[in-house]
C-alpha cells in the first residue's frame, strides 16, 4: 500500500517559479513509475510529467517541456516538480501518483493518487 501527500503549492506571479513536493508513504517498490497531474477547473486532467524511479527516464507534455523538471530522492521517498517560466496557464491542482508498473509517454492510469495541491499563477 502507498500513500502520497503532495505540498509546495501557492500563488506566484507569471515568470516566477514553484517546486511541489509529494512525500511517499508505504511500499516505494510499488512506485514504479511516478507522475505528477493537473487539473483546471472545468477541464480534464492533464499527464505533467513522469519518471521511471529505478530507470530514470522522464517523460514531459508538451505544454511544460523546458520549464518543468520532475525528479526524487534517492531514497526514492519523495517526488518533485520544478516549475519555471510560469504561465497563467499553468494554474491548477495539482496531483501526485504512482503505480507499479513502468512509465511512457501519455500514461494516464495509475494506482495511486495523492489528495493534490493548488498552483496559481497571476498575470
Amino acid at each position: 500500500q502507498v500513500q502520497l501527500v503532495e505540498s509546495g503549492g501557492g500563488s506566484v506571479q507569471a515568470g516566477g517559479s514553484l517546486r511541489v513536493s509529494c512525500a511517499v508513504f508505504g511500499d516505494i517498490y510499488s512506485t514504479d513509475c511516478m507522475g505528477w497531474f493537473r487539473q483546471a477547473p472545468g477541464k480534464e486532467r492533464e499527464g505533467v510529467a513522469c519518471i521511471s524511479s529505478f530507470e530514470g527516464r522522464t517523460y514531459y507534455a508538451d505544454s511544460v517541456k523546458g520549464r518543468f523538471t520532475v525528479s526524487q530522492t534517492n531514497a526514492k521517498n519523495t517526488l518533485y516538480l520544478q516549475m519555471n517560466s510560469l504561465k497563467p496557464e499553468d494554474t491548477a491542482m495539482y496531483y501526485c501518483a504512482a503505480d507499479p508498473n513502468g512509465c511512457y509517454s501519455g500514461r494516464l492510469t495509475y494506482k495511486y493518487w495523492g489528495q493534490g495541491t493548488q498552483v496559481t499563477v497571476s498575470s
